[in-house]
């Protein structure tokens, strides 16, 4: 075979599997992740996504009394460290019945937009500010107070205002507006 037919199927070749990685890139792009039982779609939003968690049931009804439904499914984009419900279950009791009150919704508010970031922050990124920050970053949250960013035995964990951890159990489930770490803590501001 001459080296122009060779060159020839080659290139056919190359095209061809490139074609067939293309085509398989959206399958790829659709790629969910299993939280409380349910997919997350990353072509969906945060909230749209969250309701179908069976782990987060407390977080998306204090996300309704708290009114940021649809600030959480805007376009951000976000990186909402997610509490489970086991984490709100975790707190003094009556605290959540107390927060979920109307009278209360300042104080929900201020709690629930500590766990929102501007931007998305997957794993990686985290984990790269964590390491250029010489083992702990800073990340200022929608609420305004900082969190601090560590990892540990191969974990990213989660520091608040006032010295809580939580440790993200399940990082980068992608949404069309940002991206969810599930944690096993609810942070305080």
């Amino acid at each position: 075979m001459s080296k122009m037919k060779m060159a020839a199927m080659a290139s056919a070749a190359l095209c061809l599997g490139l074609s067939g990685a293309a085509q398989a890139a959206p399958a790829l792009a659709e790629a969910s992740v299993m939280v409380g039982g349910a997919a997350m779609y990353p072509t969906k939003t945060i909230v749209a996504n969250a309701v179908n968690s069976k782990d987060h049931t407390t977080l998306v009804a204090a996300v309704k009394a708290a009114g940021l439904v649809d600030t959480l499914s805007g376009p951000g984009p976000f990186t909402v460290f997610a509490p489970t419900n086991a984490a709100f279950a975790a707190l003094p009791a009556g605290a959540v019945d107390n927060l979920l009150k109307p009278a209360n919704k300042p104080a929900l508010v201020k709690v629930l937009t500590y766990h929102v970031v501007s931007g998305r922050l997957t794993a990686q990124d985290l984990a790269a500010k964590v390491d250029a920050s010489g083992g702990k970053a800073m990340l200022k949250t929608v609420e305004g107070e900082d969190l601090t960013l560590s990892r540990k035995d191969g974990a990213i964990w989660v520091w608040d205002a006032k010295g809580g951890s939580a440790q993200v159990t399940i990082a980068d489930v992608l949404q069309s507006n940002g991206v969810i770490h599930v944690v096993d803590k609810v942070l305080m501001p």
